[in-house]
């Protein structure tokens, strides 16, 4: 299988609020619109807002979404200032990234990551 793209679909209870959240309080820029949907960019990674193929209301979403940011300070101080609500504090995890965890209207977690300067992430690992 050769995979040439992919996209995080979420299906929201309510696709309005869900939109407005990620389009004004996130401020995702738009991929693109369509009918019932709206794409938007996430570093290099794509997420769909999708207003329809509904589930019987019965389906959940037991991942994250994984949101890298330069700042996490500016980022929380940002969010919180938007009246989201932090779910856990930015923090320096044990594998050496610095994570805050936020929810969108439905629930879904997001991981908003800072990489630090000195993590494995950054380093120039060629010869």
């Amino acid at each position: 299988m050769q995979v040439l793209s992919s996209r995080l679909i979420l299906r929201p209870a309510d696709y309005d609020t869900t939109l407005r959240f990620y389009r004004d309080t996130l401020g995702l820029a738009i991929a693109r619109e369509y009918p019932g949907g709206t794409v938007f960019f996430a570093g290099q990674g794509l997420v769909e807002i999708a207003g329809h193929g509904q589930t019987d209301g019965s389906s959940t979403f037991s991942g994250a979404i994984w949101l890298q940011v330069r700042d996490i300070g500016e980022a929380q101080n940002e969010l919180a200032s938007k009246g989201v609500a932090i779910v856990r504090e930015a923090r320096r995890e044990p594998w050496g990234l610095v994570e805050m965890w936020i929810a969108d209207p439905d629930g879904v977690s997001i991981v908003v990551v800072e990489v630090p300067a000195d993590h494995p992430l950054r380093r120039d690992t060629r010869q």
